[in-house]
């Protein structure tokens, strides 16, 4: 059940961000990790309405990527399909990263079963 939610700010250019093939590269990622379950998976992208990212100089913009997972995945694993996860991004935007003065962050969250509730219709 991993979801991602990937944050960003509203300096950066929506086309060179490319955020639907962001969000299909992170999903095809999780799933070739073989950790996670591609009818599981939810990926969605919220653009920033307001930001402040390190000094403030307004040419600095920011993406982080959330994944949220459920429990059963021993750390090292988790911590190695993090840094896959991670890689691919970072290639994803290789080309922005060049370009634009990015905070680029991803962290992966594992879900205590006790505060999650799933209904599938």
């Amino acid at each position: 059940m991993p979801h991602f939610i990937v944050e960003f700010s509203n300096n950066l250019p929506e086309d060179a961000l490319d955020v639907p093939a962001l969000l299909e590269t992170l999903s095809e990622t999780a799933v070739n990790t073989g950790l996670f379950p591609k009818a599981g998976i939810r990926a969605r992208a919220h653009r920033a309405a307001y930001q402040r990212v390190g000094t403030g100089d307004t040419a600095n913009g920011f993406v982080h990527v959330a994944m949220n997972v459920g429990q059963g995945r021993s750390e090292e694993d988790r911590k190695k399909a993090g840094e896959i996860i991670f890689e691919a991004t970072k290639n994803h935007m290789a080309a922005l990263l060049e370009t634009h003065k990015i905070a680029l962050s991803f962290e992966m969250r594992e879900i205590d079963t006790v505060k999650f509730n799933f209904k599938n219709t």
